[in-house]
């Protein structure tokens, strides 16, 4: 008598799937409430997982997680219209034992992340909106170009001290003129090789200027569109806050009510201090390195810029470099910022000094 071939049925049960995620496979570990299933490698699609998922466990609720990264966003967003509910973790965030940190592979993070969602120690980062992702890349690229072009100009500089040479300087303000620039297009060195070598890192230098200029005029385009324009207005009322400050900060925090309190914020931007504590010694190791790397930046750049228009914040910064290091007193001064900043973002309105404290 042959055998009746019954189907497999795993409604009501929860499947736990860890996936390292990397450029040419994935590593992947699933875990069921009572064990770990397996872990093997896969290609790097989403399409592939959840064949094998239907197929292994068919009718299962599926859990997933990777860790934040090179891969951004997209692997959750394919997995959750495939319905597939899918976290995304900070790498710090995920628990790791001792023998985990001391022999790292792909296969023991994918076991990490697959064993941390099934113990529900797993934090979901925020999803922005795939609109808002490309908004941010746009602000992202502005700010690896302005590094780009400081780095261009440094060796432009390097190189005429080389040389020698010395152009009128009284030209550079607080950019590069254009009659600075003319001055640097006609310089010609001795021999050709030297005045090609010099000509390369201008032409470097043009074509960055002209690819910052051209996302420059985007962002301010953007700026002026309806789900941005009035959140600008409210955030360039604030002194020392211009469009692209406010484009960075809208871009990057998204939605400033997903931030329960200033501190909430603060964290997240990174303007906390860290602290390591044992028993009753408590030891502030300054500012955290956890941080939004680009949030952080710009803020400080613009609370020194507040300082010198803002009396309020000019009169709290003095106060403060009596006691401290002024790199220490403009972070507080940032924190100061970032209050008026989600003051007039929450409330909707203008600054008005002595009003958002």
């Amino acid at each position: 008598m042959a055998l009746k071939h019954t189907q497999p049925d795993f409604a009501g049960q929860l499947v736990y799937v860890g996936i390292d995620v990397g450029k040419t496979n994935w590593r992947v570990c699933i875990m069921t409430d009572l064990l770990e299933h397996r872990t093997f490698a896969q290609p790097p699609t989403t399409e592939a997982l959840v064949s094998y998922l239907h197929r292994s466990f068919p009718h299962a609720t599926y859990r997933c997680v990777y860790e934040a990264g090179y891969s951004g966003f997209w692997i959750a967003e394919q997995l959750q219209h495939q319905g597939i509910d899918c976290l995304i973790v900070n790498p710090g965030d995920v628990p790791t034992t001792n023998r985990e940190r001391a022999f790292k592979t792909d296969r023991i993070d994918a076991r990490k992340l697959a064993r941390a969602l099934h113990d529900g120690a797993i934090t979901d980062i925020h999803h922005p909106s795939h609109e808002t992702q490309e908004d941010r890349s746009l602000m992202r690229t502005r700010l690896q170009l302005v590094k780009e072009q400081t780095r261009c100009k440094n060796r432009i500089k390097s190189f005429l001290a080389f040389y020698g040479i010395v152009l009128d300087e009284s030209l550079i303000r607080t950019h590069w003129s254009q009659r600075y620039i003319a001055q640097l297009t006609a310089l010609s060195l001795a021999k050709t090789s030297g005045t090609v070598a010099f000509q390369t890192l201008l032409g470097q230098l043009q074509s960055l200027r002209g690819a910052l200029a051209t996302v420059t005029k985007q962002i301010r385009a953007l700026a002026n569109e309806p789900r941005y324009r009035v959140r600008v207005d409210c955030l360039t009322s604030i002194p020392g806050i211009g469009v692209l400050s406010a484009m960075i900060f809208l871009t990057e925090i998204e939605d400033i009510h997903r931030f329960r309190s200033l501190d909430h914020l603060a964290c997240y931007v990174g303007l906390v201090p860290g602290e390591h504590s044992s028993g009753d010694d408590q030891i502030t190791t300054g500012i955290t390195r956890r941080r939004n790397p680009h949030l952080r930046m710009v803020l400080v750049e613009s609370a020194w810029i507040t300082v010198k228009k803002d009396p309020a914040l000019l009169l709290a910064f003095e106060t403060l470099a009596k006691r401290m290091p002024k790199n220490q007193a403009i972070i507080r001064i940032t924190r100061k910022l970032l209050n008026r900043m989600r003051y007039v973002l929450l409330h909707q309105e203008v600054y008005v000094p002595g009003v958002a404290a």
